[in-house]
């Protein structure tokens, strides 16, 4: 795997924009590049992609990319277990560096019922398949020095845990579905969805309309404006990110 350019220029004849499509995705992210990717995969190849600024220019490129595979819903841990896995086949797939790290992570308890959580989790998880380990607060130390094991009664460790980069695999992702033929245009922004018998059927553009069978709208936090343009409410709303500010940490510090 190489590098992932983070100047990759998609050819884009935007007077000769395509102007039917089976399914029209719009957002250039890493959800939209995920759906265009899934659908190549299943043999959906006349679809097009359509962002409206660079690729991967909204809520992806400050991710923080973290991934991990305990969840209380065991239909979210299956697919989280299944995107940990899409990782390594899309860097093969596409030969672009995804950034993939590793390092496993712990999720503490400090009271009894929290425990019971995890030992249920645990349970979960040998159903699913997924490597999770219930081990000690002394243990738990161990794999991280940095904590302090007073008043944590054990943990849970997962080494399949870890971090990568969301933009490196966003195009990575959109990498395998060109290889499959399908279109991704840049800098086409959305204007309205024009809707008939009840379903989406034009996309309107800046730089022309496209009639569509289907139309995914992968847009983040936008994606109620963009709905909004077909009459259709879409119930989120972004959410502020926390960031925490500390002095250097001896042990940490003294490492980079």
């Amino acid at each position: 795997a190489q590098t992932c350019p983070r100047s990759w220029s998609w050819p884009s004849s935007l007077s000769d924009m395509k102007q039917h499509a089976q399914v029209v995705v719009i957002g250039g992210g890493v959800v939209g590049a995920s759906v265009l990717y899934h659908l190549t995969r299943a043999g959906w190849t006349d679809v097009v992609l359509l962002e409206r600024r660079e690729l991967t220019a909204g809520s992806t490129w400050h991710a923080a990319g973290g991934m991990h595979t305990l969840n209380g819903d065991p239909n979210v841990a299956r697919l989280q277990q299944y995107t940990i896995q899409l990782y390594e086949e899309i860097q093969l797939v596409s030969g672009q560096d995804c950034s993939i790290h590793l390092p496993g992570g712990l999720m503490l308890a400090d009271t009894d019922v929290r425990m019971d959580w995890l030992r249920m989790a645990q349970a979960r998880g040998r159903y699913l398949g997924m490597d999770l380990e219930l081990i000690t607060s002394r243990e738990a130390a161990d794999l991280f020095p940095l904590m302090d094991p007073t008043g944590v009664l054990g943990a849970a460790w997962l080494p399949t845990d870890g971090y990568l980069d969301p933009s490196g695999l966003t195009y990575a992702l959109l990498g395998g579905a060109k290889a499959r033929g399908v279109t991704v245009e840049s800098t086409v922004r959305v204007t309205d969805l024009v809707a008939e018998g009840g379903r989406i059927r034009r996309v309107v553009t800046d730089h022309g309309d496209v009639t569509a069978e289907t139309v995914v709208a992968a847009c983040g936090m936008y994606t109620p404006d963009v709905a909004a343009l077909a009459g259709v409410t879409v119930p989120i709303v972004p959410m502020a990110h926390q960031y925490l500010i500390t002095k250097g940490i001896d042990g940490v510090t003294d490492e980079l």
